[in-house]
Parts: C-alpha cells; structure tokens; sequence
C-alpha cells in the first residue's frame, strides 16, 4: 500500500490515477448501543474526512477471520479469539477513489460485540499514521446524522444483523465510497 498512500501530498488528475485491487477483512466493532469507527483523511484534499471500521487487506495465506483478527489487534490493540466475530455478516466490492490512487476491494464484514475498551493505536502502519486523524466510540442511532460520510453506510443494520446468522452473509452488491469519483 506504501507504493500509493505515500504519495498523497498530491493529487494525482483523476485520469491518471493508478489503480489496485485487493481482498480486505473488516470488522464493525460495538457494545450494543455504540460502535468504534477511525476517522480517515486524504492528504491530497486537506478538510476531507470521513468514518471506517477497523480492518484492512488479506495477506497471502490468511482466510477473511484471520484478516479480520490481525487487523483489529494492529488497528486498536485488542487481542481476540477468531471465534468471537460474528459472521461474516456482509460481503460487498467497494471502490474507493482517493486524490492519488483507486482501491478496488472485496470485502468481508465480521461484527465483534464486546464492552468499550481503550484503543491502543501502536501498531496503525506508516500509511494509517499518515491518513487516520483519530477513533471515537459513536452512538450507532446516530450515525446517519454525522456530518460527514460514515463508510459502510449500513454499519446499524449489520449490527442488528449480527443477531441472525441465518441471514449471513447479506451480499451488499458493488458500492463507491470516493473522495475523488471513481467514475462519473
């Protein structure tokens, strides 16, 4: 990801952005009445931010859970037994524009229903230093309310979803969340 992230003091025109595709693991993270979400930023737009789950790219050889267990220990410093996600709950292929580069990923959605803890953000990489402007637990009734863009938008449905394992996994189709258009 370095190869890309790193370059994002400038943007790059839309034409000319480079592009990569991956498989990613997330994990929506709650105590029932709030959910932790990173706020994350583009460096090549200054003001731009928005809301994510932890969660990142399947390395070779992991399964989704795997993926899903390792970056929540990297993104917030909590240490869980693969068996405690739920799910998965959701799938989706997602596009993600940035200023300097196009994402596409699959994604693979977990639900992790534990009390609040603190975040320990030690092991964010160089990348997440430079994009992640902070964390904060929010209150799931009021996510549609934010004033900026909470990505996936149906983090409160795959929570109450994650009580129905017979509607696992929800297939949440093929969705841009952009902050430079990945096409018009």
């Amino acid at each position: 990801m370095s190869e890309f992230r790193n370059r994002r003091f400038v943007a790059v025109p839309p034409q000319e952005r480079p592009s990569r595709r991956r498989t990613a693991a997330r994990v929506i993270v709650t105590d029932g009445t709030r959910v932790l979400l990173f706020t994350d930023t583009d460096p090549g737009l200054p003001g731009i931010r928005w809301w994510v789950t932890p969660g990142g790219g399947i390395d070779p050889g992991e399964t989704p859970r795997d993926a899903a267990v390792r970056e929540l220990a990297e993104e917030t410093g909590l240490r869980v037994d693969p068996g405690r996600l739920l799910g998965p709950v959701a799938v989706r292929d997602v596009a993600h524009g940035y200023s300097d580069q196009v994402l596409y990923q699959h994604e693979t959605f977990f639900v992790l229903v534990t009390p609040r803890f603190q975040v320990d953000t030690a092991g964010h990489t160089e990348d997440e230093q430079l994009t992640i402007a902070g964390h904060d637990w929010l209150p799931i009734t009021e996510l549609a309310t934010l004033g900026e863009p909470v990505w996936p938008a149906q983090i409160a449905a795959l929570v109450e979803l994650a009580d129905r394992p017979e509607a696992w996994p929800l297939e949440l189709g093929e969705v841009e969340e952009s902050t430079v258009r990945v096409s018009d």
